[in-house]
């Protein structure tokens, strides 16, 4: 049986989401049935040193999104792949008018986000009247699938929902000699934040909701870096909060996650976020804000976590007090996002969906 060429499209490989997923993919597909490769707008990030050699990166040497789109269309059409797999939204979008005159190949575009949340500049929502030119759209969770047919008329047929895979064994390598963080002091409870510096993540009404919890002994560590960072900054500094570090982009924030009390997802919205799969596989805890992006199919209640609203800033700080001094099994919590959510699991799906293109 001949194997399927498999272009994974991404801006670049640096230590995301979407590329966390892709990386997997591209990794672990079976290599009897599919020969993968990743094309990149730029040739870079922290996930490429992890990639297996045999995956071939196409390095298209394009900066910015907005001029990428020739330069894919015209890889596409000089190296006929089976199937194209975009993994970002907005270069999902502009693709999609231009799949009509792309021949045989097969285009399948996986959603980050709730599209209607995510993307609100109009000359990137045009693009989306093209959508059901995909052959396939995977939706990670049930709020984002429903987002796209109410908001974007697709057809309930041209989407498919499949969860994000965890990569246990890759977590489990990264945890194998990592020590306690320095910064975890010993008798405080250590609170753990993970993501992008940006409006999306809610970092803001996070710290705010550390004002109450001054008077305590809990520290807040946020892992990542972004735009907003010196706004985060400046509001930390306004605020009095002296026990909340932001330690930046880490090589292995998995040491942060594995050493917390609790962790804290506190996103406006989110598309289906590993860091909150990542955190139960390091047997953490969870306190989420009940925002759209399948939170509540990750979550069960009291198992692995609870869901509250990050806006109600008093009682969020109370389950975070409560939560810090409860004692919750490890094992427990790993065990039932493994159930769900294991990388042979998922992996499955998405061999089922492109061998059947």
């Amino acid at each position: 049986m001949d194997r399927k060429t498999i272009i994974f499209i991404l801006p670049d490989l640096e230590t995301g989401g979407a590329e966390r997923v892709v990386l997997t993919l591209a990794n672990h597909l079976p290599r009897d049935r599919f020969l993968p490769k990743i094309m990149l707008l730029r040739k870079e990030g922290g996930y490429l040193p992890l990639l297996k050699s045999d995956v071939e990166v196409v390095d298209l040497k394009t900066p910015r999104i907005r001029h990428s789109l020739w330069p894919i269309v015209r890889e596409i059409k000089r190296r006929k792949p089976d199937v194209v797999f975009s993994g970002f939204g907005e270069i999902n979008a502009y693709l999609a008018m231009f799949i009509p005159f792309l021949g045989k190949t097969k285009f399948v575009a996986r959603e980050t986000n709730v599209v209607s949340k995510h993307v609100t500049r109009p000359e990137i929502r045009f693009f989306y009247r093209f959508y059901n030119h995909y052959h396939r759209i995977i939706c990670q969770s049930d709020d984002m699938r429903n987002d796209l047919m109410v908001n974007f008329n697709i057809k309930p047929a041209k989407t498919v929902k499949i969860n994000n895979p965890v990569d246990f064994d890759f977590i489990h390598n990264q945890l194998e000699s990592a020590e306690k963080p320095e910064c975890f002091k010993p008798n405080f409870k250590n609170v753990v934040a993970i993501g992008n510096l940006s409006a999306r993540k809610g970092f803001d009404h996070l710290l705010r909701v550390f004002v109450h919890l001054k008077e305590y002994r809990i520290h807040l560590h946020i892992v990542g870096d972004g735009r907003d960072r010196e706004m985060l900054h400046q509001l930390k500094e306004g605020l009095g909060l002296r026990h909340v570090t932001f330690h930046g982009q880490q090589k292995n924030p998995y040491r942060f996650l594995r050493f917390a009390d609790l962790f804290v997802l506190s996103s406006r919205y989110e598309g289906f976020p590993n860091v909150l799969l990542e955190a139960g596989a390091c047997g953490v805890y969870s306190l989420a804000n009940n925002c759209p992006g399948g939170i509540n199919e990750i979550i069960i209640h009291g198992v692995n976590g609870e869901i509250s609203s990050v806006e109600n800033l008093d009682d969020f700080a109370r389950r975070i007090l409560k939560a810090v001094n409860e004692t919750h099994d490890a094992d427990k919590i790993a065990n039932s996002v493994k159930a769900r959510f294991s990388k042979e699991f998922i992996l499955k799906k998405y061999e089922d969906l492109l061998s059947n293109l």
